[in-house]
């Protein structure tokens, strides 16, 4: 038992804390050890008023003693909707102590990512990625720990917290093992559900959770001793801990009041404790109060309202009162232990006055009469807009007023759903938004807000913003650029919740009602591209030709011109076209070499699709250079603007299929395992899941790491059913392949059967995006030779349609694989010809090996042997070596 401390009353709640401080030392002492420490996490869970606060503060007093700077925050229970409240409570004090040009060096590229959502800077124009702005905020604090070491994070009530900042702890959490920072968090059991739940176990789950208990009978004897006096009999002391239940804060609550009763500590009178307790909390607390008079009732009711930044001036105006009148109020309020001074060192700026104790500040709230709390939350909105804080801080006050048909109410929270989307906070835009429908807004401005919802919702909820752009698409209101991108995002709502075929009938519907002209041909465009996306049955049989007829009469003299080349030059390089036309395609839709104003990576008129489609076509024909330009461009553009979701996901991906297109296959690899780390955070199932994952088993195959392919595909799904936009490379080839080196042999062949049929189908013929072809002519060359050589010849010409030295070159590896003796040796050399002139150096490694074997050529075998070291190919090199030694011999 923890033994009897000074100053009882205020360290009530450490009573039988060995353990937990123990905890808190261990680790403040291994973080103060060395600058290169590791991080902890430890995370106290309790019921309300078991002293999780109390330990925090003498976690405090700990790494203070020590030398350690120390941060704070704590979760509020009506402050939830205001998105990283919390996090800013925590850094925002040391941001501002900071010079403007310190934080911006500080902080470095993230600056304007995460200085947003932390207040220290101005927003941008365009919606910020809220994945970005997570990571931004774990590269701030990241970045600090280095500059403030050792670094402690306290984080009080995160039950409380908001999901924006739970998100950033979750993630921040993941790290600690890099960073030499301590965090230290407490929460209440099962007061949070939903997303906060999962997120808020996720750390949880980093820390391992100690749970704290109520005090025993004898820690409570010895608190009731410590601070009554040592005569306090034993029945008292029982009796204490019979009323309160062992609960530390409503022990100290009630020997407090025991003293200000002057309540003799004795057998005789321990009868009278419980109606003393009743009048410490709850219904007692709000008598209490009232017995201070009405206007400290109102001033209580006001701080509770507002419940962070509790400025007197603020109350003073929320509560209709003089500031002299506001002055008297608070220092009642004092003296009552209702409310308290802040720390300095722990208090958000502007703050003046905080309740001692969450359970007060609770109960406050709810004694305010429904009707009267509405109200003072309207008067709170404008109160905080008048003094500067802009919507968005005002919009956790107006989404608790009662709906009006205020129109002026309306526009705020429309005001505060931009503001919200600016810093990356789409939850708390779509609330602001969904209230507003409630209001509800005019008939001529309905369209506009069920738009704006459906933009909010577009990165987090395809389903609902269906739903929310239908609606506003079905009522007068949308007219022009506005009408065409609320046509635009739905359909890609509707690609992302696997439902294209509507995509392309809602697009195809909408071009309809056009005259012909840029809208009509943009619409167009869409339809085209999100046809072009799709892995199952063409939308119709002879699309390729109305596209193709289409782009004809284009010149590229606008955007939409420019994105019917894109896709028929990528429809062209699927089908197997000749790659010489498939470039010039591409290249008309260029400006200088350049992509053009509008076409970006960043611009969302578009979207990403289109310009993976550009680079793609490049990649497969052979304009490699231009190819990973672009990707490489996508990367870089992502990682300015702080997109680190869905977008970064297949930037990296598409930067590691153009390593393995080239050659590098240790570089491809590591892109994609990045690129597979984001997408997880993503989602499992999505394109760009499948993406990342189908490159990473393709370039381990080529590596000659076979047993690891396999362990990626089992970890990662990489099976059927594959998803019904298409993947690049065809996952089909891939798996079959990946069935063949794993000796599954008639699984293989099935596999690359099913990828033979598929093709047909979409008419896919490109021999080297869709290589099933020349996979099953090697498998089948013992059983069914014949079907084998049939299959060999169609590879080569349709390698020779396309016209590529790479696709050529593998029809020629093909064609050699399956042959004998003297035409063995002619095939491979011409092969190792073709493959020599291409960019795909893994591809000229395996012919030189190939040819090398074939004509029993040691100089052949060791320029193959050189070649596949440089590319990574640890199997080829393998091979390479063992024949090598052979022909030496």
């Amino acid at each position: 038992m923890t033994q009897v401390r000074p100053g009882a009353a205020a360290s009530a709640s450490l009573w039988e804390r060995d353990e937990e401080v123990t905890a808190v030392l261990r680790a403040v002492e291994t973080l103060c050890a060395d600058q290169s420490s590791r991080g902890g996490l430890l995370m106290f869970q309790g019921e309300a008023g078991l002293g999780k606060t109390a330990l925090l503060a003498e976690t405090r007093r700990i790494a203070e003693e020590r030398g350690c700077t120390v941060w704070s925050a704590r979760g509020g229970e009506i402050l939830r909707s205001v998105p990283f409240n919390v996090v800013r409570q925590l850094l925002q004090p040391a941001l501002i102590s900071l010079m403007p040009e310190e934080a911006r060096e500080y902080l470095g590229d993230w600056y304007g990512i995460a200085g947003p959502a932390l207040g220290i800077a101005d927003p941008g124009d365009r919606h910020a990625d809220p994945q970005g702005v997570c990571d931004g905020l774990v590269a701030a604090v990241s970045r600090l720990a280095g500059r403030e070491w050792p670094l402690v994070l306290l984080i009080d009530d995160a039950h409380w917290a908001d999901e924006e900042t739970l998100r950033w702890l979750a993630a921040f959490a993941g790290r600690l093992k890099e960073l030499s920072v301590l965090v230290v968090v407490t929460r209440r059991p099962g007061e949070v559900d939903g997303a906060g739940a999962v997120l808020l176990d996720q750390v949880a789950a980093a820390a391992g959770v100690r749970t704290l208990t109520t005090l025993s009978p004898e820690a409570t004897a010895g608190l009731t001793r410590s601070a009554l006096g040592p005569h306090a009999d034993a029945a008292f002391c029982r009796e204490v801990w019979a009323v309160t239940g062992g609960n530390p804060y409503e022990t100290v609550e009630l020997l407090a009041k025991v003293r200000d009763s002057e309540l003799p500590p004795v057998e005789a009178r321990a009868g009278e404790l419980r109606e003393l307790n009743r009048s410490a909390r709850g219904g007692g607390l709000v008598a209490r109060l009232e017995e201070l008079g009405i206007d400290a009732t109102r001033f209580a009711w006001a701080a509770a309202i507002l419940g962070t930044g509790i400025s007197v001036d603020l109350v003073a105006r929320l509560a209709t009162m003089s500031r002299e009148d506001a002055l008297r109020c608070a220092e009642l309020l004092r003296g009552a232990r209702i409310l308290t001074a802040p720390d300095p060192a722990t208090a958000p700026a502007g703050d003046e006055l905080e309740f001692v104790h969450p359970l007060i500040a609770t109960a406050v709230y709810d004694s305010i009469p429904d009707a009267l709390r509405t109200a003072m939350h309207g008067i709170a909105a404008q109160v905080v807009a008048d003094s500067g804080l802009g919507a968005a801080a005002a919009s956790r006050h107006l989404l608790q007023v009662h709906p009006d048909d205020d129109e002026e109410l309306v526009e705020q929270l429309r005001q505060a759903a931009r503001e919200h989307l600016a810093v990356g906070a789409p939850d708390a835009a779509r609330r602001c938004l969904e209230r507003a429908l409630l209001e509800p807004p005019p008939p001529e401005l309905r369209a506009h807000v069920l738009y704006e919802l459906g933009c909010a919702t577009l990165l987090t909820a395809p389903a609902t913003t269906i739903e929310h752009l239908h609606m506003a698409l079905s009522m007068p209101g949308l007219d022009g650029d506005t009408r065409v991108d609320a046509v635009w995002r739905l359909s890609q709502a509707l690609l992302h919740n696997n439902q294209l075929h509507e995509a392309v009938r809602t697009v195809e519907a909408e071009a309809a009602r056009h005259e012909p002209g840029p809208t009509r041909l943009r619409l167009h465009a869409v339809q085209y591209m999100w046809e072009g996306l799709h892995a199952g049955e063409a939308v119709s049989p002879d699309r390729s030709e109305r596209l193709a007829a289409l782009a004809a009469n284009c010149t590229g003299r606008d955007n939409s011109e420019r994105a019917l080349l894109i896709l028929r030059g990528f429809d062209a390089m699927t089908r197997g076209e000749n790659a010489e036309e498939v470039v010039e395609l591409c290249d008309r839709a260029l400006v200088n070499g350049r992509l053009a104003p509008g076409l970006g990576w960043t611009d969302t008129e578009w979207g990403i699709e289109l310009l993976l489609m550009l680079a793609s076509a490049y990649a497969y024909c052979d304009r490699l250079d231009r190819a990973e330009a672009l990707y490489n461009e996508g990367l870089r553009a992502y990682e300015r603007a702080g997109w680190s979701g869905g977008h970064l996901a297949l930037a990296h991906a598409y930067v590691g299929l153009g390593h393995r297109r080239r050659g590098r296959l240790k570089e491809a690899e590591a892109s994609l395992r990045e690129s597979l780390r984001l997408a997880e955070r993503v989602g499992r199932g999505l394109p760009l899941y499948w993406t990342a994952t189908c490159n990473l088993v393709d370039t381990l195959l080529a590596r000659g790491h076979v047993e690891e392919a396999w362990e990626v595909a089992e970890r990662y799904e990489f099976a059927p059913p594959y998803p019904a936009t298409i993947v690049i490379p065809d996952p089909r080839s891939v798996r079959g392949r990946l069935l063949l080196a794993t000796g599954r042999t008639e699984e293989g062949v099935s596999e690359l059967e099913a990828a033979e049929k598929a093709a047909a189908v979409r008419g896919h013929h490109n021999p080297v995006m869709v290589p099933w072809a020349a996979d099953l002519a090697r498998a089948l060359a013992g059983e069914d030779p014949a079907r084998a050589a049939s299959l060999a010849a169609d590879v080569r010409r349709q390698a020779e349609r396309f016209g590529t030295d790479t696709a050529i070159g593998e029809a020629l590896r093909c064609a050699a694989a399956l042959e004998t003796g003297r035409r063995a040796v002619r095939l491979a050399a011409q092969a190792v010809a073709y493959l020599e002139a291409s960019p795909c150096q893994y591809e000229h490694a395996a012919a030189r090996v190939e040819y090398g074997i074939a004509s029993r050529s040691a100089a052949e075998l060791d320029r193959g042997l050189a070649l596949a070291r440089s590319c990574g190919a640890d199997g080829l090199a393998a091979r390479a070596r063992q024949v090598l030694e052979s022909v030496r011999g």
